[in-house]
């Protein structure tokens, strides 16, 4: 299966019950951020730029079991800034593994492999590796040479160790498809469990003309994933659809929500317009309809995973739902 059984029937479970109570907003993954430090500073990166002014301030592992509480969702992704430099993470990751969520541990490979140690291992826990490209790529957009290999060392030490590990791409404006596709292969060889692609967001004081236009993300999409090639995606075929501008979904900002230093991050994980210092003010005071409609201006490019990938999972039923079934199965 592509992924655990337990993931798939915690998720099914979890969808009905809120169905069955009637509910049209809740959340599947809780996208919490204990730090924005980082010991890098991507190119493509809008969190050193929105909170330069707080990058120093972290939550406490209170705090953070305290959101998972409040939000209740079956899946946690633990990231940031790099969750790997912030000093509770084993902890954290020990605890949530104990309220049996379902992890995954974001991060830029620079401290895994000497981290390995001190992580548990458990079907529970996915290692979310950031790789963008082969080695000159990689490199120029993390801004530091050789990390290409620390991190092909790092998946392959997680790998040794019996860690389930997916890594995760974003493709820009200057990305080599056909060097993706090398990339893909090559991930593929070494035994990563799954493959998370999406397209870039533009975010505030990042070079726009490293992000793409809708049209420019279908005819990216539509060559990546028109070759044949069997590459172990974990993003779902329905969202690879999306991207390839063959069916529309209505974004599900509600799905996807951020809990940071600063507070629960309104409206969504891309578009910052405030902070709310609880989850139910989050979901009751932010005007969602604004988004899903599409009328802000910042959402006219955007098919981020984060929107779309809930969109997909929340409206299955009839023929998609078997195409699900049957690809979660291969």
């Amino acid at each position: 299966m592509r992924f655990p059984l337990s993931l798939s029937l915690d998720l099914g479970r979890y969808l009905m019950s809120r169905r069955l109570k009637g509910e049209a907003r809740f959340p599947l993954v809780l996208m919490l951020e204990p730090t924005h430090q980082c010991n890098l500073a991507c190119a493509g990166c809008g969190r050193i730029q929105e909170y330069r002014d707080t990058l120093g301030q972290s939550l406490s592992l209170e705090e953070c079991l305290g959101a998972v509480a409040e939000c209740g969702a079956p899946v946690v992704t633990v990231t940031g800034g790099e969750p790997l430099l912030y000093p509770p993470v084993f902890d954290l990751v020990r605890e949530l593994l104990a309220r049996r969520k379902h992890i995954y541990l974001c991060t830029n490979a620079v401290l895994l492999e000497k981290s390995l140690p001190r992580l548990v291992r458990s079907p529970r826990l996915t290692l979310s590796v950031h790789v963008d490209g082969l080695a000159p790529t990689h490199d120029h957009i993390l801004g530091r040479a050789g990390l290409f290999e620390v991190t092909l060392s790092a998946i392959r030490a997680a790998k040794r160790l019996g860690f389930r590990v997916c890594t995760n791409t974003t493709i820009y404006q200057e990305t080599d498809i056909a060097e993706i596709k090398e990339l893909f292969a090559l991930l593929t060889r070494i035994g990563v469990d799954g493959i998370l692609v999406s397209p870039a967001y533009s975010f505030a004081g990042v070079d726009p003309e490293m992000f793409l236009s809708r049209e420019e993300i279908k005819e990216k999409f539509t060559r990546l994933t028109a070759g044949g090639e069997r590459f172990r995606y974990f993003s779902t075929p329905l969202y690879l659809s999306f991207l390839r501008g063959e069916r529309h979904y209505r974004c599900t900002p509600w799905a996807n929500p951020t809990r940071n230093p600063r507070g629960w991050r309104s409206p969504c994980y891309q578009i910052l317009d405030g902070h709310y210092p609880t989850f139910a003010r989050l979901m009751e005071e932010t005007d969602w309809e604004r988004f899903v409609s599409g009328r802000d201006p910042r959402c006219a490019q955007c098919m981020m995973h984060s929107g779309f990938e809930p969109s997909v999972v929340q409206g299955l039923s009839g023929r998609d739902l078997l195409t699900m079934v049957r690809w979660n199965l291969t």
